[in-house]
């Protein structure tokens, strides 16, 4: 993640009173073979992405129980899937997910690391007909919420999962906010063009386009009751989490977990993980335990 050139898209950001109108997506479920392949590619142990998803992974092992039954909504290759799975054996998960192509790409993900604590099921994040009333304990969505069409989408699918979650179940969202000015979302989108494909860096500036405003995420979310908390990154909502409270104290053993998964990550990753945690941080999320 580039330091100079982002503090002054995102200061300018802080500034503008502008409002972008949202472009939903083109294509709100991902099918195209190049596209899945780019989306894949990125996500991968070696990808660009690898770093947000252990972030992420580590902020949602702190909401699980042993025995807990997780829906992921969205899957799509599972490559956030897989990593909050390892961290937490003791769960059971259900990824879920509109495209075939994709749930193909995440059996064959989940396969080649042997994960046997989940289960892939084709359907649709706003109408969760295959689950019972309060028949999960955790329910996850990252970076997925800005595929649906509009707002109305948005309000079905919180209504769906406040269906779904049990009484005291916790929550995990997260995606990107919209941004006021349309060369931040350039500058996000093109910033590692020279690592990612043309295909990738096309469909990454589409959901930045396509991502909901503050108000209509706050506004959905408000469904869920009060006792959700938002977290952001400063001076721009360039990621918006909304999440329960911790539900256990983490211990030794899932810690190390975490440690031994953050090693595995190259230097360079390593290095956006710092500098994205601290981003969050400074917005008052901070991780869950320290990795060193």
């Amino acid at each position: 993640m580039s330091g100079p050139a982002m503090l002054a898209h995102l200061l300018l950001e802080r500034l503008s009173r502008r409002v972008l109108a949202r472009i939903p997506e083109p294509d709100l479920v991902m099918h195209d073979p190049a596209q899945v392949a780019a989306f894949v590619d990125c996500g991968r142990d070696a990808g660009l992405l690898a770093f947000t998803h252990l972030f992420h992974a580590l902020q949602i092992t702190a909401l699980l129980r042993p025995g807990d039954r997780v829906l992921d909504l969205a899957c799509g290759p599972a490559n956030q899937l897989l990593p909050v799975a390892q961290l937490n054996p003791f769960a059971h998960f259900v990824g879920l997910d509109a495209s075939t192509t994709m749930l193909d790409v995440a059996r064959t993900t989940l396969a080649h690391s042997a994960i046997g604590n989940v289960e892939l099921a084709t359907g649709d994040m706003t109408r969760l007909s295959g689950f019972g009333d309060a028949s999960m304990d955790c329910v996850m969505c990252t970076m997925s919420l800005h595929h649906l069409p509009d707002t109305r989408a948005l309000a079905r699918t919180l209504q769906e999962v406040r269906r779904v979650l049990k009484p005291g179940g916790a929550l995990y969202l997260v995606d990107f906010g919209r941004f006021k000015r349309t060369s931040t979302q350039r500058f996000f989108a093109h910033d590692r063009r020279d690592c990612q494909s043309a295909q990738f860096t096309q469909d990454y500036l589409q959901s930045l386009q396509a991502a909901f405003s503050i108000t209509e995420l706050n506004d959905a979310i408000a469904l869920l009751g009060p006792d959700v908390v938002r977290y952001q990154t400063p001076l721009a909502p360039f990621m918006v989490v909304f999440k329960s409270v911790a539900r256990r104290a983490l211990d030794a053993e899932t810690q190390c977990r975490m440690r031994q998964a953050h090693a595995r990550l190259t230097r360079a990753q390593q290095q956006d993980f710092h500098v994205f945690a601290r981003w969050f941080r400074a917005g008052g999320y901070a991780l869950p335990c320290t990795l060193s």
